[in-house]
């Protein structure tokens, strides 16, 4: 067998919102990675696609505006066409925005100059020919001196063409203007577009009244709460059916290898601890699924750039600069790669105050606690648990721009610096797209469910199984009752075998190494509302915020049959050891208030601290965080607790 020949490595480049991470999910589809570069937090996306002339490796770059910019991002770039930190490229791909070419051309001629071979992408062909606009695509490579192909990254039209320009990419010899004198560059561009481009961009379309709508300052403020309102309602009202289907086939997996398992500490490890503990997590997939999905499609039509726009005047008045959006967009992910993206920041001061308050953002991983408490809130109202659920994170994020204004009028004294954003055209979104990234974040959310969340729902299972308790007098004496009326009564003798069963675990779980550890710290807790359980369930959760629900489930695996009642009932109806309900309408808005503004999350610590460069930031941001999550579901508790008594 012949040996197979390597992939010729291709780089894409060009500026943000061009089309260029969606003509690489045309390329690569599921055939791709996320990697970082060596010394850099910056990410990019490697993948693989076939061709009639063999393989090719593309490694999708973040987009930038200039290569010789001082930032992290253009230094990346430049490393990576220099094949100083990935294989040396063979050729570049830049792709243009149609609409916009003469502000494209800019990046195209620093990329001709750095003397890569280079072919030409454009896309948005469709949208400038609405538009009113023509383009010659001979004529504008012949002016360029490389390959140019129009292209539809959703559609895959022109994939093939991009290809064969990339069989044969070598570049002619133009002249090209000097990158250091920009009216040289202007003149140049306005000269490529006069030769190339026919026809005027058509102006007073619905493109600009909806900008108008979007980016005003108080209408676009509207619109974007409307939006996120009824993209958390979609979630609650679509996700039930997918939910009760994931707690089904758990369930029936757990009563599966139940019945084969013996009676035993293996058997209750197996069912209880691993299937119990991951089902509590897993059930809320669908939630996370339809969250990025949704998203995907928002920042895909254009729009969540003009909400960028938007929150860049509402980010300054508290001392945030409008770069920062797109670390918190990021949050909503995740916290770590929010922080990482801070780099993006220019001033160190507004980049500290960035990553100091990224963590109030509601992320992923607090998806499964908001969705188990707003359940139990508005069982039967979607609508209300949608508000509710969108109020979680209207807090968080007012939390973050107050501590952000308290931060730059204290420790990190200083304004912040206005942004320069430019509108992407408004376009259909690409299904392919958003599934592709929901995939994605389903992976990574499984992964951690398998791995993290797997280990420590087995620890917690032992320390809720050890060490083992002597049967106590009174369940002895209760299934003695039972037996005696077993033949004249069935039915008052299984109710107390149930009770007796009941008891006995709930005896067992109290005086465990769990019980023992939740009761010497809940007195921290009590004022919250919180009993042992709740207390480990917080504890718990500082490895990893979804681990939560994986705890109330391993803790209340024996407080109902787990045959027949399924595990989120399980853990809304578990009791405390005075046989009272752990969930009540103060403790519940205690808990969601604290996991809104807690930090629970310690790799989140690790990456402030080494992003700062020092410790104080992150115990900073710890101390901050945990005190103001317990002050304020202190008064929560308090004020709910008075209203409802």
């Amino acid at each position: 067998m012949p040996e197979a020949q390597p992939a010729t490595a291709v780089l894409l480049l060009g500026n943000p919102n061009v089309g260029k991470t969606t003509l690489f999910n045309r390329l690569c589809g599921l055939r791709s990675a996320t990697a970082n570069f060596p010394g850099s937090t910056v990410e990019a996306r490697v993948g693989k696609s076939n061709s009639s002339n063999g393989t090719r490796s593309f490694t999708d770059l973040p987009g930038i505006y200039s290569l010789n910019a001082d930032d992290d991002l253009s230094q990346v770039c430049r490393r990576a066409l220099d094949g100083e930190d990935c294989e040396s490229p063979e050729a570049v791909v830049v792709i243009a925005d149609a609409t916009n070419l003469r502000r494209n051309l800019f990046i195209v001629n620093e990329i001709l100059q750095h003397g890569v071979p280079c072919v030409v992408a454009l896309s948005m062909v469709d949208i400038a020919q609405k538009s009113g606009l023509t383009i010659d695509v001979n004529k504008l490579g012949r002016n360029l001196g490389c390959k140019v192909v129009a292209i539809h990254p959703r559609s895959g039209a022109g994939l093939s063409d991009l290809h064969t320009a990339l069989d044969s990419p070598k570049s002619q010899q133009v002249e090209l203007p000097d990158v250091e004198h920009p009216s040289a560059v202007n003149a140049w561009a306005n000269e490529i577009v006069a030769s190339s481009v026919g026809g005027t961009l058509a102006t007073g379309t619905l493109t600009d009244r909806l900008d108008k709508a979007f980016t005003h300052p108080i209408l676009g403020l509207v619109v974007f709460a409307v939006i996120m309102s009824g993209l958390f309602w979609t979630i609650f009202t679509l996700s039930a059916f997918p939910m009760d289907l994931v707690e089904m086939i758990f369930g029936h997996v757990g009563t599966f290898v139940g019945n084969i398992l013996p009676a035993g500490d293996l058997h209750d490890m197996i069912v209880d601890g691993v299937i119990g503990g991951i089902a509590g997590t897993v059930v809320f997939l669908p939630q996370i699924c339809l969250l990025f999905f949704l998203i995907s499609l928002l920042e895909d039509t254009g729009y969540l750039a003009r909400a960028a726009f938007v929150m860049d005047r509402l980010l300054r008045k508290f001392g945030l600069p409008g770069q920062s959006f797109v670390p918190f967009l990021s949050a909503h992910a995740c916290a770590i790669p929010a922080i990482m993206a801070a780099r993006i920041v220019p001033d160190k001061r507004d980049r500290f105050a960035t990553i100091l308050v990224a963590p109030f953002f509601s992320c992923s991983a607090r998806l499964p606690v908001y969705v188990l408490l707003v359940g139990i809130l508005f069982i039967d109202s979607p609508f209300l648990a949608g508000l509710a659920f969108f109020g979680c994170y209207v807090l968080g994020a007012l939390a973050a721009l107050f501590t952000a204004l308290i931060v730059r009028k204290t420790v990190i004294p200083g304004k912040s610096r206005p942004m320069m954003l430019e509108l992407p055209t408004y376009k259909l979104p690409s299904l392919r797209t958003a599934l592709l990234n929901t995939i994605d974040r389903a992976w990574v959310f499984l992964k951690n469910a398998g791995t993290v969340i797997l280990a420590i729902v087995i620890v917690l299972w032992w320390l809720s199984a050890y060490p083992k308790i002597t049967t106590p007098d009174s369940v002895i004496a209760l299934r003695t009752q039972a037996e005696s009326i077993a033949l004249s009564n069935q039915d008052a003798s299984a109710e107390l075998l149930a009770e007796a069963d009941s008891e006995e675990y709930t005896h067992q779980l109290s005086n465990s190494y769990a019980g023992s550890i939740g009761k010497f710290i809940q007195p921290v807790f009590a004022p919250l509302g919180y009993d042992w359980k709740l207390t480990v369930g917080v504890m718990t959760s500082f490895a990893a915020r979804e681990v939560f629900v994986s705890t109330l489930a391993v803790l209340t695996a024996g407080d109902d049959d787990p045959e027949n009642v399924g595990v989120l009932e399980k853990i809304e109806n578990a009791r405390r050891d005075n046989g009272m309900p752990i969930f009540n309408l103060p403790t519940v808005a205690s808990l969601l208030v604290f996991f809104v503004l807690a930090m629970q999350c310690l790799p989140t610590i690790a990456v402030t601290k080494r992003e700062t460069g020092s410790w104080n930031w992150a115990l900073l941001q710890l101390g901050y965080m945990t005190v103001l999550a317990w002050v304020a579901s202190f008064i929560t508790f308090t004020v709910v607790s008075g209203v409802t008594s």
